[in-house]
């Protein structure tokens, strides 16, 4: 008996962890992970409002040399764009998050109208 509940625990912490997967149904169209832009309009429509807005992060390098090592550091700027769409009152709305024109988050909000 302990042997298959370890046997259950582990295979449990094996098994694939797709909480972070982004994945979106527009009727019986199926966008996910990593989708542009032009593939979510295409299954899912025009969205109901569209937000953009731009965001600086540092990024450090490592150069090594043959005595010595630098870091350098740059400011990269990604575009993040969160598209709405309402499926109705019945149904929550999606809120569809872009980096730089890559599908990379689907939360949902509010009920439709």
């Amino acid at each position: 008996m302990r042997a298959l509940l370890a046997a259950l625990t582990l295979s449990f912490f094996l098994l694939p962890s797709s909480s972070n997967a982004a994945t979106l149904r527009c009727g019986n169209a199926l966008v996910s992970d990593d989708a542009s832009k032009a593939d979510v309009l295409i299954k899912c429509g025009e969205p109901m409002d569209k937000n953009t807005r731009t965001e600086s992060v540092g990024e450090k390098t490592r150069q090594k040399g043959q005595e010595t090592e630098t870091t350098q550091e740059r400011v990269v700027y990604k575009t993040i764009e969160e598209w709405t769409y309402n499926f109705g009152p019945r149904q929550l709305m999606q809120v569809v998050v872009f980096e730089n024109g890559r599908l990379v988050e689907v939360r949902s909000a509010g009920y439709g109208r």
